[in-house]
């Protein structure tokens, strides 16, 4: 598939298993993060958009949009959080 967004995330995230989450900073400093693949903003907020998934380790955010286009082609996996 070519596509703007894939810039060798295969490296780092093929086959991962993710859960949804809502967004929670890792430290105090921080109050957002970018998706893995189109950069959006994933952030905490009361609007609902701060839902996403992320690696079991939570280094890699991915957003809803990104999730649903390249899931079969990553081959994700959801587990429970």
């Amino acid at each position: 598939m070519k596509d703007w967004r894939i810039t060798n995330q295969e490296s780092f995230l093929m086959g991962k298993s993710l859960r949804k989450a809502n967004f929670e900073p890792k430290n105090t400093k921080w109050d957002h993060e970018h998706c893995a693949f189109c950069w959006e903003k994933i952030t905490v907020c009361a609007c609902g958009g701060n839902v996403a998934y992320v690696t079991q380790d939570g280094e890699w955010w991915i957003c809803e949009n990104c999730y649903n286009d390249f899931k079969d082609l990553f081959g994700w996996s959801v587990e429970d959080g």
